[in-house]
């Protein structure tokens, strides 16, 4: 009978440390998942500072906006669950408002239209809502991205004469830019 309730109680005994062994991995991993989460939050925040400061070099954005674009992203989680699919979706909206900008600004070079980019990133500005619980799904899944798209403009012509006044190169500003 002695060696019944010794054995059961070394078996309790491995139980329970297997438990807790199991169970230090488990926090660990949920650890390391959300330290990776966080990573990415902050990884599409500094892009987002990055290039809010590239253009606001390339002067067509003021830097009184830098900080109302950067709550597109600051305020993504706050009505918002923190899961995978919702950090994926993050990414994908900030990737298309930067590309689009980066698309439009090429094309200024081109065109030499960088007042209108300008007028058109200053109308997106003021398009965003100013309290931070209307950065809700429907913001992100439905006005933002009509509010990106209104930042496009129609593809360039093939055809040079269509645009008036070219761009130094060299420069990537024509005169007027640069006398600021």
């Amino acid at each position: 009978m002695t060696y019944v309730v010794f054995l059961a109680l070394l078996l309790l005994i491995t139980l329970l440390g297997s438990y807790l062994v199991i169970e230090n991995n488990r926090r660990k991993a949920l650890a390391a998942k959300k330290k990776l989460f966080n990573t990415r939050v902050n990884e599409v925040n500094a892009n987002v500072k990055l290039k809010l400061n590239e253009y606001y070099e390339a002067k067509i954005i003021r830097p009184k906006y830098i900080p109302r674009i950067q709550v597109i992203v600051s305020n993504f989680f706050v009505v918002q669950a923190h899961n995978d699919e919702n950090l994926l979706y993050l990414e994908r909206i900030i990737e298309s408002l930067i590309s689009t900008i980066n698309s439009e600004l090429a094309k200024t070079y081109v065109t030499g239209e960088r007042d209108a980019l300008a007028q058109r990133l200053d109308f997106f500005v003021t398009e965003l809502p100013s309290a931070g619980l209307a950065y809700n799904k429907t913001f992100y899944h439905e006005l933002l991205p009509s509010m990106i798209k209104v930042l496009s403009t129609s593809e360039l012509s093939a055809n040079p004469d269509d645009y008036e006044e070219a761009i130094d190169p060299a420069n990537n500003f024509d005169t007027s830019v640069n006398e600021h």
